[in-house]
């Protein structure tokens, strides 16, 4: 083999550094093997936790492995395989969606999560070929290349075609050192920070010779140290960027309906109705929420007097609901919505989900033969409005969203234009048992808990299968139902007002700060890169 066709090929022992980082990197969203939290334990809830180290130490194996790749070509595949892994890793559980409750073969569910897997990771290929054919000599220079690169791959992962920002590198740092940069920069300056962060710990580890000047090592210490410290030092997460306008009770239900069974007149529809129907009426708190299509029927095709017994029990008295629950007719269309009720209201107050799931929620052009392949409720749902009046109750302005929608931070953000109808409390009503017992629930936790750090507001979880929890306005879980039970949860939720830096520029501009300015970085970048030329 020639130098030349040597240096454009990767060996075994990078291919397989390239997959087992990969591997770690997916692990570092959510860390299977979870350690107990004490608050916790009398739940017997063992969430699975994010590893911020774990994440910097995988993302820099990648690092390393580019800084070595001589060609373009290695340097694509080396990303492509190690973004491969790390997604295939992180959203495994859509085969159980697949196979188990859509009946699709477990050969072609398989291939179906590879393959979205590594179409995704054509964008890390993509940024990692481009930023060993850029060749920046000058090592702070390449991690401020790469960070920006892998800024543009994580941004296009996230919103592009509808958008699919799961498992995201800046979720691994929820709790640790970069955490306190969240009500900054939001998720994606996480992304960015620990982009710059690996590829800066892996050229400081390389060898004196291979590192560049002493100049540029000196550098490099002590601008991690700064980064890993800036937070606690400055306080960054400071109180007073939000303050407390009193608390609500709330009580949250988790029905735990077998997702085989959730949808059947037979079954799982009389079992729903005659339980979260016992709930709404026993509760005592002033606040009730049941999770995303609790009542699996339209109102239409309820018993007789089901929906009305519903409106009056929360006519008159102190007490409100917000129930997840189909809405519409075969003429006007289909909502993934939630209703609310509370005294005083002529009509029930609704939100209808603006991010719908493809294929879930909608099917995208050329796929119908895809999903006619699975027996599952598919079909082409109404999009709600992006920015949808709150729910207002005892002081407290409830935004709702519904299973994934939490993951968009930059269009929650769009709620916070109108200081006089900011959140005080963001509430997210799901239903995980589509993934059955697996780590979607831990790595949906995390994506809440992000949102709360980002906006420094409380979230619930209401889901039918887990995890149901209260996060509190700083991330921190004060408590939660253990997964796969039939249960109750009764809490005080903190609401609160004012807005972070990052809710503030978020909602005015949305992610064209971090897009303009990646594209800027590389730009300059690709213009120093044909200037040696």
């Amino acid at each position: 083999m020639t130098p030349v066709n040597a240096a454009s090929r990767l060996s075994l022992v990078q291919v397989a550094l390239a997959l087992t980082a990969g591997v770690a990197h997916a692990a570092s969203m959510a860390w299977p093997l979870s350690i107990e939290v004490p608050a916790l334990g009398l739940l017997g809830l063992h969430p699975a936790q994010p590893v911020w180290w774990l994440q910097l130490l995988a993302l820099g194996l990648l690092a390393g492995l580019l800084r070595n790749c001589q060609h373009w070509r290695p340097a694509a595949l080396a990303g492509w395989l190690f973004a491969t892994a790390w997604l295939t890793g992180t959203f495994w559980w859509t085969f159980v969606a697949l196979h188990t409750y859509g009946g699709l073969p477990a050969v072609l569910a398989v291939l179906a999560v590879l393959a979205l897997a590594a179409l995704l990771a054509l964008y890390y290929a993509a940024i990692c070929g481009l930023f060993v054919a850029l060749a920046p000599v000058n090592r702070a220079w390449a991690a401020i290349v790469f960070a920006a690169l892998w800024l543009i791959a994580e941004l296009a992962r996230g919103v592009w075609l509808t958008g699919f920002g799961w498992g995201a590198s800046g979720y691994a740092h929820v709790d640790g050192p970069l955490a306190g940069f969240a009500p900054w920069l939001g998720m994606y300056g996480l992304c960015l920070l620990s982009a710059w962060l690996a590829m800066t710990l892996a050229q400081l580890i390389r060898p004196a010779q291979a590192c560049g000047t002493w100049r540029e090592r000196a550098f490099g210490l002590p601008a991690v140290l700064l980064l890993l410290t800036l937070p606690a030092v400055y306080r960054m997460e400071q109180p007073d960027m939000s303050r407390s306008v009193g608390t609500v009770a709330v009580t949250l239900l988790q029905g735990n309906i077998p997702q085989d069974e959730k949808f059947e007149t037979g079954t799982g529809v009389p079992q729903a109705l005659q339980w979260y129907a016992a709930q709404l009426r026993d509760s005592r708190t002033s606040l009730v929420i049941a999770p995303e299509t609790a009542i699996p029927v339209l109102p239409q095709q309820l018993p007789p007097g089901y929906w009305d017994a519903l409106q009056q029990r929360f006519a008159t008295g102190e007490q409100a609901a917000l129930i997840g629950m189909p809405l519409g007719s075969y003429q006007e269309g289909y909502t993934n919505s939630a209703v609310g009720f509370k005294p005083g209201q002529a009509l029930p107050w609704r939100y209808d989900k603006h991010h719908l799931v493809p294929f879930g929620e909608f099917i995208p052009p050329f796929f119908k033969w895809f999903t006619a392949m699975m027996n599952i409720p598919l079909g082409d749902f109404n999009r709600g409005g992006l920015r949808q009046p709150p729910f207002e109750w005892q002081g407290q302005r409830l935004s709702p969203n519904i299973c994934y929608e939490d993951l968009f931070g930059e269009e929650l953000g769009q709620r916070f234009i109108d200081p006089a109808q900011d959140p005080t409390i963001f509430v997210n009503i799901s239903n995980l048992a589509w993934y059955g017992n697996s780590l979607a629930m831990d790595q949906h936790l995390q994506i809440a808990r992000m949102r709360a750090k980002e906006f420094e507001r409380p979230f619930v979880l209401a889901t039918n299968t887990g995890l149901t929890a209260i996060v509190d306005h700083r991330g921190g879980i004060v408590a939660a139902l253990a997964r796969d039970t039939r249960a109750v949860l009764v809490g005080e939720v903190e609401g609160r007002t004012g807005v972070t830096p990052y809710g503030w520029w978020v909602a005015r501009f949305g992610l064209w700060p971090f897009w303009l300015g990646a594209l800027a970085l590389v730009l300059l970048a690709v213009r120093r890169s044909l200037r040696k030329r």
